[in-house]
């Protein structure tokens, strides 16, 4: 059972990137899901949330009004996209999954999380 990011790279300010994240083992059909980002020697940034309770998705910071997260239609696979990103978005990019029927990004989201992925690096030149 596993995550793992993909589709980082370099990329030019201003430019796009889809990330994807793949889940193995399970699928996320019944799975709260979010993405975050982290930088050496800073805090975790969360980015998108999805809640279980309800299916609202929350985006936070940075992420609002430029990423945008979704799912494929087999729940096995949640995407990333970014839009005009900036050197400040350079980061480790990385998704989370919990199996929490009740999971409410509002007010679980940063706690104990049953899936954690392997991240991808983006890195966005000026």
């Amino acid at each position: 059972v596993q995550l793992q990011a993909s589709g980082g790279g370099l990329v030019q300010t201003g430019g796009s990137l889809r990330l994807p994240c793949v889940a193995s083992g399970f699928t996320l059909v019944d799975h709260a899901t979010a993405w975050f980002r982290q930088v050496p020697g800073k805090d975790r940034e969360w980015l998108a949330c999805r809640s279980n309770s309800d299916g609202e998705t929350y985006y936070y910071g940075a992420a609002k009004g430029r990423f945008t997260m979704s799912r494929d239609k087999a729940r096995t696979t949640l995407y990333l996209e970014m839009k005009n990103l900036q050197p400040e978005d350079t980061a480790t990019y990385t998704c989370a999954a919990d199996r929490y029927p009740d999971f409410d990004c509002r007010f679980h989201l940063g706690q104990a999380i049953d899936y954690w992925g392997k991240g991808t690096q983006v890195t966005v030149s000026s």
